[in-house]
């Protein structure tokens, strides 16, 4: 594909991806307006992206929710379409011709849906990771806005949403002390988003919805008064989602993402201790 064929833009957003990034810009040749946004990385993130010959932005970040409608909202995209990328994901040939595909023959979509497929440790983790996970990543960027939720976020669609067939994938090249790092914030952002949440009735429609995102939400929400959480997540994930099916990898992370689980609790914990 040809960068004048390109009708879509591409954010990617960076906190010290100087390992990562490359690997991900290398995959965006087919697009004619990359734009990086960082939050302030110290490493050679920025000189990586300035050489690739992206646009550079940065800002201090708040939030996934908050930082994507900034951007948005402040560096111009070239196109009206976006699609919405973190470092350590890259775009397969396929998905990229898809992509430009919708948006020059369905002009009355608003947003896309994609396909993330887990990598770790050279491996597709096909199982163990809960393959398929939706994420909407391809926005129209009058469209849509995005909203905090814990360490991610979620979105509000004005128009049609469908889903795309090929998947982005995820792949991260940083060490495993680094992932625990990531987690460890990651698992506090997520105890405060679940203790505010708490308050909120509970929608069980929700649990039937066509919306893959909506029925992931409404199970993930409906785990969290479960008692002896860490435990079922391994046995869901493991023998329910047939995690075993991806050998010792899989169940290396299955048990990683139980104990993260577990971490989630405990920040739960501390803070309504805290309180009272």
């Amino acid at each position: 594909m040809k960068a004048a064929e390109c009708w879509v833009s591409v954010m990617v957003f960076t906190l010290n991806e100087a390992v990562n990034l490359p690997h991900c810009l290398g995959s965006l040749n087919w697009c004619d307006d990359v734009i990086v946004i960082d939050s302030g990385s110290e490493d050679d993130t920025v000189d990586i992206a300035l050489e690739a010959g992206a646009r550079v932005f940065t800002h201090t970040f708040e939030g996934f929710g908050s930082q994507r409608n900034w951007a948005l909202d402040n560096t111009l995209p070239k196109h009206n379409w976006v699609l919405i990328l973190d470092a350590d994901e890259r775009v397969p040939q396929a998905l990229a011709e898809e992509v430009n595909q919708l948006v020059c023959q369905r002009p009355e979509v608003a947003a896309a849906r994609l396909r993330r497929r887990f990598y770790m440790w050279g491996r597709w983790l096909r199982y163990s990771s809960l393959y398929p996970a939706w994420v909407v990543r391809l926005v129209h960027c009058r469209r849509v806005r995005y909203k905090n939720r814990g360490h991610a976020e979620t979105q509000e669609v004005q128009g049609e949403m469908v889903a795309l067939d090929h998947d982005l994938i995820d792949e991260n090249h940083k060490s495993l002390d680094e992932w625990y790092r990531r987690q460890r914030r990651y698992a506090l952002a997520d105890a405060r988003f679940e203790v505010e949440q708490e308050t909120v009735p509970f929608n069980f429609t929700a649990l039937f919805s066509s919306d893959p995102l909506i029925r992931t939400m409404a199970k993930k929400r409906l785990s969290w008064k479960l008692p002896f959480r860490a435990s079922i997540y391994f046995v869901y994930s493991y023998f329910l989602r047939q995690g075993f099916r991806d050998g010792l990898y899989g169940l290396r992370f299955c048990m990683m993402r139980a104990g993260y689980q577990r971490m989630v609790q405990r920040n739960k914990k501390d803070l309504k201790a805290l309180d009272r």
